[in-house]
């Protein structure tokens, strides 16, 4: 099967990141492919930069059990990838695409979001695979913003974090277990819930606690 396939900019070569080796044969006479054109090994371990370039597409029917691993791949290494097209199941592909006062926005929601626009594209069926899973599947598009006005990347990876792990909670007791700077409970939204908060405002309390710091 084949997982999933890396596009390099700007002539479109075609690479296939592939686990299973025993695979290789099959790709290259699908898609007529030499030996350097094959990433063998895990997504999630593979030095995407070192083979690929400064800059390449990722599109792919990601495994799904670790797709939520692979988004967060992705955004580690967003400087070099403008573009990404994949499926998913289709619980995590709406939870990747949610708006705020969902019950699917969460915490991969804000975070791909911040550097991402997300677009769901379309429902795949179980029924059009052999032998067909149990779950549906769902195809989402992500294009890299141009963000210039984004926190500091540890914090607001950490403030997103303890807003959602304790989601049930105001983010002012959320909040707690971060040990934040003196002043930080007079700071803005802490009487919601984290999923009621947009992207927007996600970053903005990020940015204040960032100058409670200094």
């Amino acid at each position: 099967m084949l997982t999933r396939i890396i596009q390099t900019n700007p002539s479109w070569e075609l690479f296939v990141n592939e686990i299973d080796y025993t695979l290789f044969d099959t790709l290259k006479q699908e898609f007529n492919l030499d030996e350097q054109h094959f990433l063998e090994g895990d997504f999630l371990k593979v030095n995407l930069a070192s083979r690929m370039g400064d800059s390449f597409a990722i599109i792919g029917n990601f495994p799904y059990n670790i797709s939520t691993q692979i988004v967060f791949r992705i955004l580690e290494n967003r400087l070099y990838i403008p573009y990404c097209v994949g499926m998913f199941q289709k619980e995590v592909a709406e939870r990747i695409a949610a708006t705020p006062g969902s019950k699917t926005y969460g915490i991969t929601s804000v975070l791909t979001q911040a550097y991402y626009t997300v677009e769901y594209l379309f429902t795949v069926s179980e029924h059009v695979f052999s032998p067909p899973p149990k779950v549906k599947s769902g195809v989402i598009r992500m294009t890299r913003k141009n963000q210039q006005n984004l926190p500091e990347e540890k914090l607001f990876f950490k403030v997103v974090k303890a807003a959602f792990n304790k989601r049930r909670k105001t983010l002012k007791n959320a909040l707690k277990s971060l040990s934040l700077p003196a002043g930080w409970e007079q700071l803005p939204w802490l009487d919601q819930r984290a999923e009621q908060l947009s992207l927007e405002q996600f970053i903005e309390l990020t940015q204040r606690i960032e100058k409670l710091h200094t």
